[in-house]
């Protein structure tokens, strides 16, 4: 049995991780894969109910799952809290170690006029955001008073070379490029980071690096998105570059990522928030988060499953079943219910195949 922890969390999140589970229910029960999902408290919803947004319950069941599937967390009525929600999101990554978070972002052949840019720039554009996720401005010492507050920014040696060894090792995977991105003309700890990637450049020389500072990398992305195949990134940089690399797709409810670390399991979340002004409403979209059941998969070794999910979301997009936030009209449960449609009749011709190849070997044995 593979246990999966579900966090829905708060605003559309149960709305989106529902669409998603339940693909990943009908995936399990064709390929008997196992799956088996429990929902525990986490967020807002938690700060109700426990008194914490990451009750001791929760990461409990997190640390003993083979991964965790979250949906969203956050809304104004927990905002001014001394302990948000957002803060149990940051305590969970780093009880867990997952140090080096990874946001894709593409635009399907045939789909550019879903992205806002026109479609010669856009048109086969597909990129990976590799963010050192425990480091940095997020994590440094904090000072507030009346007329003055800091935010401390630091990177170790350890930290750099961790998140570093993970961009290359992706990039082998894909177009075999880096971009690193910093600014180091100006912060100490860019040059440090600018440092130490070129150190570990040296043990990948198979694959090209490169530098950037975060403000042109910021205005390339939108004039010329298809320069980049792995961006690497600090934990700031990171977080608004990949929200502004979801203008590519489209829409930032199509991206989903994956947290993970060392050992132990990875989280599994798409990267909007919880939007909680369209909550309940039914038209958020799940494709984010059903996408993020794939990156889970294929952490765990079962990509080849995972790729007729993929598939079947890529189908439905074609068929012009987009939700509000592409220009259509499709609700959530709409857009889920198209998805799993492709995904059985996928399931079905992928049956067929198998039962082929079965039958070849019988004749030629």
């Amino acid at each position: 049995m593979i246990n999966i922890a579900v966090l829905p969390g708060d605003g559309i999140g149960p709305e989106v991780t529902a669409e998603a589970i339940a693909c990943l229910e009908i995936l399990s029960a064709e390929h008997d894969l196992d799956l088996h999902f429990t929902e525990y408290d986490f967020g807002g919803i938690a700060i109700d109910r426990h008194g914490d947004p990451l009750p001791s319950e929760t990461l409990e069941a997190c640390r003993n799952s083979a991964a965790v599937l979250l949906g969203a967390v956050g809304g104004e009525q927990w905002s001014k809290l001394p302990i948000p929600p957002e803060q149990g999101l940051l305590r969970l990554r780093k009880e867990l170690g997952l140090f080096a978070n990874l946001r894709p972002a593409r635009v399907l052949s045939g789909l550019q006029d879903v992205s806002p840019l026109r479609p010669d720039i856009s048109r086969d554009a597909d990129i990976l955001v590799v963010r050192e996720l425990t480091g940095g401005i997020y994590f440094g010492e904090r000072t507030s008073e009346a007329d003055v507050a800091s935010d401390l920014c630091t990177y170790n040696r350890e930290e750099i070379e961790r998140i570093a060894h993970v961009a290359f090792r992706q990039a082998r995977h894909r177009r075999r490029k880096v971009t690193s991105v910093d600014k180091a003309n100006v912060l100490a700890t860019s040059r440090l980071w600018r440092e130490i990637v070129m150190e570990i450049a040296a043990q990948y020389p198979d694959v090209e690096l490169d530098h950037m500072y975060v403000d042109a990398c910021a205005m390339a992305l939108v004039t010329n998105p298809r320069r980049f195949d792995v961006i690497l990134t600090e934990n700031l940089f990171g977080d608004i570059l990949s929200d502004e690399l979801s203008v590519i797709g489209g829409s930032i409810g199509l991206l989903g990522s994956a947290s993970i670390g060392e050992r132990g399991p990875g989280l599994f979340e798409p990267i909007h928030g919880s939007a909680p002004q369209i909550a309940g409403l039914n038209i958020a979209n799940p494709a984010g988060a059903i996408t993020s059941g794939v990156m889970m998969l294929d952490e765990l070794g079962l990509g080849g499953s995972g790729r007729l999910i993929a598939d079947a979301l890529d189908k439905a997009l074609h068929e012009g079943c987009r939700t509000h936030d592409l220009g259509g009209r499709a609700t959530c449960t709409e857009f889920g219910a198209r998805v799993r449609q492709n995904l059985e009749v996928g399931l079905g011709q992928y049956g067929v195949f198998r039962e082929l190849i079965a039958m070849n070997r019988g004749c030629c044995g």
